[in-house]
């Protein structure tokens, strides 16, 4: 708030406060509020005020937290800024991120040019409904006048914290920088960047976010903002660049919390809550579970260099077996997938070459993501060892760790060597004495005991009956509808992969890739055939988002459920019950996978296909109709 600004007092009139209310909805909310301002002059028509109120509410709740609603909308229905306001003693149920009753409402209308009056009165609403005190005021006002006052008090007790410079809101906007990465690059790295934007700006704090997607870095964080920045949010599930954030207060998550928890993270930031960053692990508060976040970041950064080398390799591996079922198809079985020559070319001279990369690149990357580059050379040679000794997929995650973490030990241990030398730690030192140490470990150490493993596993997977695998395909299928892309459905994913090598690094077809590909293809499908069949349940812009989701499930993208799922999370059981059904079926029709993407496209690769396409659309039609029989009809709209 700065003199001459928009003040709250002035946009919100006694005939538009309506204290002490009972609406029995969220919808009589907004339909009371809408009602009052057009009474009053504000706005010219309330049914369009509350089509553009919907179509925000779609994109989540606009119910803040600790009690109380911010809805908003700009557009021509709108002839000047106005609020509205409303307490509801005994709450109401709104969505809001924290599950809690809202008990205090703002509505804010502002016409087509009024986008800076709109977030100016966004930003100093939220800056006074951080203060509990003055929250307990306005709910506790009798009157409309009294709720004016109250407002008013309010409003002047900030603009003298300005003026002073104290208080936690000052003049300065404080500056917040963030990055955001998730394992593939795509649908939550960019995600979290939105809804981080989108929070600050509610809350009147400057910030700038950097994508680390698959495109590479975008909006990258300079210097001179680093060292200007109040602090950081690093919001990822990949590896990233942390040694310029030395010494900068800095908070690590999940990007799932970047996702659904950007509030809060803004605020410790803001608030001076978040530790130093001191290099490593961000320890303090909450030090287990970061740990156990940077560990997932590690593998996930494996992982994400791995899937080119197996995406690419498996698929054309089941080229080459289909290519000798058209061109060669009475030659030796012992052969098949090499007897003809493009089936020889597509397999041997570029599936199977790719494919071997597999290990070796899992374990440099995780490695790498600990160790930073002098763990990258180590890592593949522990992944290669691994390989050969038997421990397959399992041997060389561990061996990428304990490559990683033996270069972090090296590190520290030559770190109080003359500073002549330190031009030869990348060529020599870490390289001839790391790669011993590493090597020792993987053959010596852990490729026994997990070789042990590894054929127990087979032997298991093998000797289970038809009633197990299909439990087992239903359970991973269903996995994946968990978290949409999150560590659940990432964790049944790689699970999946690791089927598709045998112990020594082989290419094999997995019953288990093809249930999990089921599943993951199951939550978008289903949504887009829903905004289909039943119209009435979504806004114009959720069916719009639905029909890019046929292409995104058809694809095997299953984040393209994320938004759908955040704004109504009886969406999650729905989907892992229809993904689970999808990935049973699968395995009891006995199909298999050997690529672990490509969707639709990989179909033909899976023997008995047509069962498998049968086995997605009743998953699929399970969803959607379970989907469409629990979403109520959206006000205003006609029936489906």
């Amino acid at each position: 708030m700065t003199e001459g600004s928009t003040r709250i007092f002035d946009l919100l009139q006694e005939d538009c406060i309506l204290p002490g209310r009972r609406p029995a909805s969220k919808e009589k909310v907004l339909e009371e509020l809408a009602e009052a301002l057009c009474r009053s002059g504000a706005v010219k028509d309330a049914r369009e005020l509350l089509r553009l109120l919907w179509e925000r509410e779609a994109q989540g709740s606009t119910g803040v937290g600790r009690g109380v609603a911010v809805p908003h909308g700009r557009g021509g229905c709108v002839r000047r800024p106005a609020l509205a306001a409303m307490t509801v003693p005994e709450g109401v149920d709104f969505g809001s991120v924290d599950g809690q009753p809202v008990r205090l409402v703002f509505l804010i209308a502002t016409p087509p040019d009024g986008k800076e009056v709109h977030l100016e009165t966004l930003s100093t609403l939220a800056a006074l409904l951080m203060d509990e005190k003055t929250c307990l005021e306005l709910e506790q006002a009798a009157t409309a006048a009294d709720f004016r006052q109250c407002l008013c008090r309010a409003e002047e007790r900030l603009r003298r914290q300005e003026a002073a410079g104290g208080g936690k809101h000052t003049r300065r906007t404080p500056q917040v920088l963030a990055v955001t990465a998730c394992p593939t690059g795509v649908a939550h790295t960019y995600m979290a960047a939105r809804e981080l934007e989108k929070t600050a700006a509610r809350l009147g704090v400057s910030i700038k976010v950097e994508t680390n997607g698959s495109v590479g870095r975008r909006n990258v964080l300079t210097e001179e903002e680093i060292r200007n920045c109040d602090g950081v949010i690093v919001a990822a599930d990949a590896h990233v660049e942390m040694d310029r954030f030395l010494g900068k207060p800095l908070l690590l998550a999940p990007v799932s919390e970047g996702i659904h928890g950007a509030e809060g993270l803004i605020r410790r930031v803001v608030e001076k809550d978040a530790p130093i960053y001191r290099g490593g692990a961000v320890f303090g508060q909450g030090a287990a579970r970061r740990l156990g976040h940077a560990l997932y970041r590690h593998l996930m950064s494996g992982v994400s260099h791995m899937l080119p080398f197996v995406i690419g390799g498996g698929i054309l591996i089941s080229l080459a077996f289909l290519a000798d079922s058209i061109l060669a198809p009475g030659a030796p079985a012992e052969s098949f997938g090499a007897n003809s020559p493009l089936a020889y070319f597509l397999n041997k001279q570029a599936g199977s070459v790719a494919f071997g990369f597999m290990l070796p690149v899992l374990s440099g990357y995780i490695a790498k993501s600990i160790a930073d580059r002098p763990g990258l050379m180590v890592g593949f040679v522990a992944g290669a060892l691994a390989m050969r000794g038997g421990a397959g997929f399992l041997g060389a995650l561990l061996a990428g760790f304990a490559a990683g973490y033996v270069m972090r030990l090296l590190e520290l241990l030559l770190s109080r060597l003359p500073k002549s030398l330190e031009g030869a730690k990348p060529v020599l030192l870490y390289p001839v004495l790391g790669l011993p140490a590493v090597s020792a470990l993987t053959m010596f150490i852990l490729a026994p005991p997990v070789s042990r493993v590894n054929a127990f596993f087979t032997g298991w997977l093998s000797s289970l009956d038809s009633i197990g695998t299909v439990a087992l395909g239903f359970l991973l299928a269903a996995m994946m509808s968990v978290d949409m892309g999150g560590p659940v459905n990432k964790a049944a994913y790689v699970f999946a992969t690791a089927s598709l090598v045998d112990a020594s690094g082989g290419p094999v077809a997995s019953p288990l890739m093809a249930s999990v590909m089921l599943g993951g293809m199951v939550p978008p499908l289903a949504i887009a055939l829903c905004t289909v069949l039943f119209r009435s349940r979504f806004t114009e812009k959720q069916r719009q988002a639905g029909m890019m989701n046929f292409i995104m499930g058809l694809s095997f993208v299953t984040e393209g459920a994320v938004p759908f799922a955040a704004a109504d999370l009886r969406v999650i059981p729905v989907c892992m019950l229809g993904s689970g059904v999808a990935g049973g079926l699968s395995a009891y029709f006995r199909c298999s996978l050997q690529a672990p993407h490509g969707g639709i496209f990989a179909f033909a690769l899976v023997p008995n296909w047509p069962m498998y396409l049968l086995a997605l659309v009743v998953g699929t039609l399970v969803s959607c109709l379970l989907l469409g029989l629990l979403r109520s009809r959206l006000p205003g709209r006609k029936s489906a």
